[in-house]
């Protein structure tokens, strides 16, 4: 027998230097000192100068330790966004930037005194706030190396920072606009408060934890009742979970419409008695005042006894009732009478349908007490303790400290002592706490300066004139004292694009019941509250060329300048700095942040009247933070949002949905697994997610990421191997393809679409849903491509062509004009997801080509869309899928070993689609031996070939000749 000459010199098998195997972590490197050498940034921003303008404006993370995954999520979003628009020709800057200031580095420094057992308040505060400074420098520098090895792209060498002396410049300088408006108060009111770290804090700088408190009942003897005097000598009964407001209880709020009872109580052992025997128990509880329908709340707290209702008592009957507090013998505060007052917040939900009131430690307690000229008594101190000058506990706490509130604690044993405690127990509930230090926090009421939610339209003239449409119109409105910034604000959320939609719903919520904004620190770094308040009348200093000499000095010597100034020299002549108090208070770090569009957007990147960013984009618990301090901010000083639309992103678990934590050992870090598997992969998860809710990472779920990431990268193999040589030369007119080429290039069409709605359509309801661009991309890859268009064309690709002569087939050369229409698609359309595999299959083709990272959304004609064509070749590829199906148990039993070994007979039942199979060569299409096409009902049979095997093309064919073992293709091209 004579043995099979080998044609291997004689195809066209494709070559390439682009490896499979990625080694990202190694590579990426390189490639991102590259991009900085030739400053690929600063050639992109000259290249897009002058086009449509997109602006993502960067949320300031803060400048406080290594990144961590939800970094990185947020990052490589915000990249990929960026990116894309830029792919879409667009000029789409992007100014990373860092919050600087606030507890959490002020934290970090004091735990660094702590261990070296020093006091924060004996250092001098101008070396403290250097060391804050030199603190949040070194971890901009640390951070931002690390989101540069993600291969976020930005002005890395002109980042913004809060603390740079420009940035708390402009800072002051929107503080000083709500303070010419009359936007500004300082009042006395609770606020959510540290004990800790004794300053108040932000709802954003709050985190909720589940706690065992102590829930107490407390009795307090009601002394005067002009409705209804058989109330005298009863008790009313308060229900509470924290102990330690007992102190400052200044009055009893009741429920309107709520239905009373008074109740003695039994010891539930008193049945049991002989007759005629004393019971001394009964006369001890009652009777007592409670809601007729948590009486037996009540009795399931106060185990031991029993209540009966002795009579009903309306609400109205209350008016006019007061109290005696339970520690009266102690005098002074302890002996006024405490109110009853009706307050709205009074519920049957839980406890006895009577409140008591603290309005130090209570918003709706301070206002329903304000209204009976019932002012807070500042009892408890800013670490927690009670005054020393204080009756009842003076000197003592702290107010959070569990023993302290103990049914065992001083608290309940006074009460106890007292004859007011009913019942002391443990009670496990949701509980505030801060998120920095992780311990509790509290309401207490201090001097605070806020900025109103629902004053009428401040005094400022907003810079808003060229302005038409809604945003013209609120700002009129407000300019005019006709609105809000409650109404302003919630007008603007309205006309603000919310990606996913549903998050309106929750900013809106949010908006709608905040309290008032508290501004005010009191803290050592940060932007000090600049402003002068008189002595005499309590009113702050409003004035333009004031503020113009202190926004100023804040140019020159940044916040420091505030708290080392010549204050008569900042007042001038008009004023004495005799007739000021000087504001020392710093701002709340929100206010900094919700700053940064004044500082960052307008200047730099404000084309004309609309200088707003064209999208924010940060987790979803900005929603309040950052995303609701930028709106309240903006709109105050502007009548507007600062942004045009806003997405969420939820949060990284770990792979079991777990919050990650240290203490779980869960922790998935981003630089890890760039050190190993390469940014890429991780930027190929963050594509792939539904971020817009919360996203797992772990083994399982990067293995999957790495494996689709493997197939692209095979996928741009196979193109740079099967494109050697290929020249403009072979190109061939799209209406001179054959129909396959011509179908997928149809499908090219439809998925531009698809990915043209995702970065481009803000009407559509999957922008900027990059898990569905990635998911049609790697479909595409791997579906219509390497395992249909490049599965069917490889024997053409391979053997219709004469590697010496370099003659070709017509299907061929069309074949290859495909793809390399799909080369410069595909790697476009990938750049954004993965930019560093993305240049290296770029330069892998042309080497000395600028980077892809400049090119502009591909050139795919919607004209190629042939909707019947498409139909048609649904068909086709059912058919397809089918013959494989029917041929697989034949390969599986080894009775062939590929397809081209097999004969199938296709009978179809549908006229159309059986005339359209007959129209091809499915032969080729199936990559079988032979196809026979007939109708009738859909099956497929299948037949090993007794066909002699090709030896060029290993193909079984009727024509291979007996003489040269070669079909009639082969030996044409070979002649």
């Amino acid at each position: 027998m004579t043995e099979p000459k080998d044609y291997k010199d004689t195809v066209f098998l494709p070559k390439t230097d682009f490896p499979m195997k990625a080694g990202l972590a190694q590579k990426e490197p390189a490639i991102a000192a590259q991009w900085e050498a030739e400053d690929l940034y600063g050639k992109l921003r000259a290249a897009r100068a002058g086009r449509e303008r997109f602006v993502l404006h960067d949320g300031p993370p803060y400048a406080n330790g290594d990144i961590h995954m939800g970094h990185a999520l947020n990052k490589v979003l915000k990249d990929i966004i960026v990116r894309s628009q830029s792919l879409l020709g667009k000029d789409a800057p992007y100014t990373p930037g860092w919050d600087c200031h606030g507890l959490p580095i002020e934290w970090k420094i004091e735990e660094e005194y702590r261990k070296k057992k020093l006091n924060k308040d004996e250092v001098p505060a101008k070396e403290f706030r250097a060391q804050c400074r030199a603190y949040a420098d070194t971890w901009v520098g640390v951070q931002k190396e690390q989101f540069k090895r993600l291969g976020v792209m930005g002005d890395w060498d002109n980042p913004y920072l809060t603390m740079k002396y420009e940035a708390e410049a402009a800072i002051v300088g929107e503080l000083l606009k709500f303070a010419e408006s009359g936007q500004l108060y300082r009042g006395a009111k609770p606020v959510m408060w540290s004990p800790v770290e004794k300053t108040a804090l932000a709802e954003a700088e709050v985190e909720y934890e589940d706690v065992t408190s102590t829930q107490i009942d407390v009795a307090f003897e009601i002394v005067d009742a002009p409705n209804a005097p058989e109330l005298v000598g009863a008790y009313a009964v308060i229900w509470t979970t924290t102990p330690w407001t007992i102190p400052t209880n200044q009055g009893i709020a009741y429920g309107e419409g709520i239905e009373y009872v008074l109740a003695i109580g039994h010891t539930k052992f008193a049945k049991a008695l002989e007759p005629g025997q004393p019971t001394p128990m009964m006369q001890e509880y009652g009777p007592v005042l409670v809601a007729k329908n948590l009486l037996k709340s009540l009795e399931s707290r106060t185990t031991d006894i029993h209540w009966e209702v002795e009579s009903e008592v309306s609400s109205d009957q209350l008016a006019g009732a007061t109290a005696r507090h339970p520690m009266h013998h102690l005098g002074g505060f302890f002996a006024k009478p405490r109110p009853f007052l009706p307050a709205p917040h009074v519920t049957t939900d839980a406890g006895t349908g009577l409140v008591h009131m603290a309005p130090d430690h209570g918003e709706e307690d301070f206002f329903a007490c304000k209204a009976l000229g019932i002012d807070p008594v500042f009892a408890v101190q800013g670490d927690g303790k009670y005054r020393e000058d204080w009756a009842w506990l003076g000197g003592q706490g702290s107010v959070i400290n569990p023993k302290f509130n103990a049914p065992d604690g001083p608290i309940c044993s006074d009460l106890r002592e007292a004859r007011a405690l009913l019942s002391a127990a443990d009670f496990r509930h949701s509980y505030p706490h801060s998120w920095r230090s992780k311990a509790r926090i509290i309401y207490r009421c201090t001097p605070q300066w806020f900025i109103p939610m629902d004053k009428m339209g401040g005094q400022i003239e907003f810079d808003v004139a060229p302005l038409n449409g809604i945003a013209g119109a609120i700002a009129a409105t407000v300019s005019g004292h006709g609105a809000t910034l409650r109404e302003t604000a919630l007008q603007a959320i309205e006309d603000t694009r919310w990606v996913p939609t549903r998050s309106r719903n929750r900013i809106h919520a949010m908006v709608s019941d905040r309290p008032d904004w508290v501004i005010s620190r009191q803290r050592a770094w940060g932007v000090p509250i600049a402003l002068y308040v008189h002595k005499q009348t309590g009113d702050y200093l409003r004035d333009a060329q004031v503020n113009a000499r202190i926004r100023a000095a804040f140019e020159q010597g940044g916040a420091d300048a505030w708290f080392g100034a010549d204050h008569q020299a900042l007042l001038g002549n008009e004023y004495s700095l005799d007739d000021y108090e000087v504001v020392n208070d710093i701002l709340d770090v929100w206010f900094d942040s919700g700053s940064t569009h004044s500082f960052v957007v307008e200047p730099q990147f404000g084309t004309g009247a609309d200088d707003r960013a064209d999208l924010y984009l940060e987790g979803s618990d900005q929603h309040r933070g950052w995303f609701q301090s930028s709106l309240l901010e903006s709109c105050g000083t502007r009548g507007r949002a600062p942004y045009k639309s806003v997405l969420t992103h939820g949060f990284a678990l770990d792979g079991q949905g777990r919050k990650m934590s240290k203490s779980l050992g869960n922790v998935v870090d981003p630089l890890k697994i760039m050190s190993e598997s390469g940014a890429d992969i991780l930027r190929m998860w963050v594509a792939s997610t539904d971020y817009f809710d919360d996203v797992r990472i772990g083994k399982e779920v990067l293995a999957g990421s790495s494996d689709s990431y493997r197939k692209l990268r095979n996928t741009f193999r196979y193109l740079l191997g099967a494109l050697e040589g290929f020249t403009d030369a072979e190109k061939v007119k799209v209406e001179d393809m054959p129909e396959l080429e011509r179908y997928m290039l149809h499908r090219l069409a439809e998925l531009d679409a698809t990915l043209r709605e995702v970065v481009s359509d803000k009407t559509s309801d999957n922008w900027l849903e990059f898990s569905r661009y990635t998911r049609a991309l790697n479909d595409f890859a791997n579906i219509d491509l390497s395992a249909f268009f490049f599965d069917i064309r490889k024997d053409c690709l391979y053997c219709d062509v004469n590697p010496e002569t370099g003659k070709q087939t017509e299907k061929r050369k069309a074949y290859r004009t495909v793809l390399d229409v799909l080369f410069h698609a595909l790697v476009r359309y990938a750049a954004p997801i993965i930019p560093f595999t993305a240049e290296e299959v770029w330069k892998s083709r042309y080497a000395e080509a600028d980077s892809v990272h400049l090119l502009d959304w591909p050139e795919v004609d919607g004209g190629w869309k042939d909707i019947q064509l498409a139909f048609e070749w649904a068909d086709v590829r059912t058919a397809r899928t089918l013959v494989n199906e029917a041929i697989e148990p034949y390969r599986r039993d080894k009775r062939i070993r590929s397809s081209l070994e097999a004969e199938v007979s296709v009978s179809v039942r549908e006229p159309k689609a059986a005339a359209k199979l007959k129209s091809l060569d499915m032969a080729e299409i199936c990559i079988t031996s032979s196809a026979m096409i007939s109708d009738g009902e859909d099956d497929v049979a299948v037949t090993p070939t007794d066909y002699a095997k090709c030896d060029r093309c290993w193909r079984h064919l009727p024509d291979v000749s007996a003489i040269t073992a070669l079909c009639t293709r082969c030996e044409d091209i070979l002649a």
